[in-house]
């Protein structure tokens, strides 16, 4: 599976050659309403990531290595020199859209790094290598989705109910996602699972796209209130949970969505595996431990005035962190494209992703 099981549902693409547009589904709108938009610039890609039309580590890290060129595929004229500060200048801006998720940094940093690798290209050959780099780490995550959906569907037995928490799934990436993957390898394989989706407040990824993709791919799925997890695990409709994450520091503490440590928590009380499913480009080993995440704030009208509608009264202070971190100690296991790591240490992610 590249992406969803109807083509129309990728969740972003480059189309074209040089000039090109990068066209994505607008999250934002799911599910009442499903709307394509294109990118032609680096500033419209930079307000959709931003405002989360496109969303989800990995699929934003696809997004910037395209919006990088979007910035530049209109400058093939100018010198080798003039060229790479475009370029740069173009990196800096997109690097500014959301600081959590390290796929943004990663995919732009390897951009900038096939530009000095190949500076003896003219400019107009150099342009078409970096779109062909972009078109790499796209295909790759497919790759690394597939694999890591591999990897996680061993974990789960048939007839399992597994929690999981905001969106880790196609609309994810730029495949067929990273927790959601195991959900699908798992079905390819026969095995008949019951997902449970937590809305996940305060924007709602879980009902409005989790449950909306889960359902577009025939994978039995039921909506709850972020609030219910302790209780479905309690009455033992829950034998495993499996999130994504945006960043994971080198010894496994997994930064996503607020909301997910909570549920870290709950499982350990129960005696519920956790796992994590990222691909090798989320794990950040410049952070020894999650304590130097940095954690996205965000509106606090997302709070006080959820789907438009306002729920708090004027005035009341509020606080919106987008993600938060889970510590290794709660992590069961981290299932990434090259194997599953467990325990999770320091040592035995270097020895997987570093050996």
């Amino acid at each position: 599976m590249a992406s969803l099981i109807h083509k129309d549902l990728s969740t972003l693409r480059w189309d074209g050659e040089l000039p090109g547009t990068l066209n994505m589904i607008d999250q934002t709108l799911l599910p009442e309403q499903f709307l394509r938009i294109d990118c032609n610039t680096p500033e419209e890609t930079w307000q959709a990531i931003k405002r989360l039309s496109v969303r989800g580590a990995p699929a934003i890290g696809v997004a910037a290595a395209y919006g990088l060129i979007l910035g530049v595929q209109h400058n093939a004229h100018l010198s080798q020199n003039e060229f790479l500060e475009k370029l740069n200048i173009t990196a800096d801006y997109l690097a500014e859209s959301r600081p959590t998720a390290v796929n943004l940094f990663w995919a732009l940093d390897r951009m900038r790094q096939t530009a000095a690798t190949h500076a003896d290209l003219e400019t107009p050959q150099l342009l078409e290598r970096l779109l062909a780099e972009a078109r790499a780490i796209e295909q790759e995550d497919q790759a690394m989705c597939i694999a890591m959906g591999e990897f996680g569907q061993t974990l789960l037995k048939e007839g399992q109910g597994v929690l999981t928490h905001c969106n880790a799934g196609a609309l994810a990436t730029s495949g067929s996602g990273t927790a959601l993957s195991v959900f699908y390898a798992a079905a390819r394989a026969g095995k008949k699972i019951h997902v449970y989706a937590d809305e996940t407040r305060p924007l709602l990824q879980g009902a409005r796209l989790t449950s909306w993709e889960l359902q577009n791919n025939d994978i039995e799925v039921t909506l709850i209130c972020d609030s219910m997890a302790g209780w479905v695990m309690k009455e033992k409709r829950v034998q495993a949970v499996i999130t994504g994450a945006d960043r994971v520091a080198a010894n496994g503490d997994a930064a996503n969505k607020i909301g997910t440590y909570s549920v870290s928590l709950l499982a350990k009380a129960h005696g519920i595996p956790f796992y994590i499913v990222a691909p090798s480009s989320t794990f950040d080993f410049a952070l020894a431990t999650g304590d130097s995440i940095p954690i996205e704030q965000r509106d606090p009208t997302e709070i006080s005035h959820g789907c438009g509608k306002q729920t708090a009264p004027a005035g009341v202070h509020i606080y919106n962190p987008a993600f938060d971190v889970t510590p290794a100690e709660n992590i069961t296991a981290i299932v990434t494209e090259k194997g599953i790591i467990s325990p999770v240490t320091t040592e035995n992610i270097a020895a997987m992703l570093k050996g």
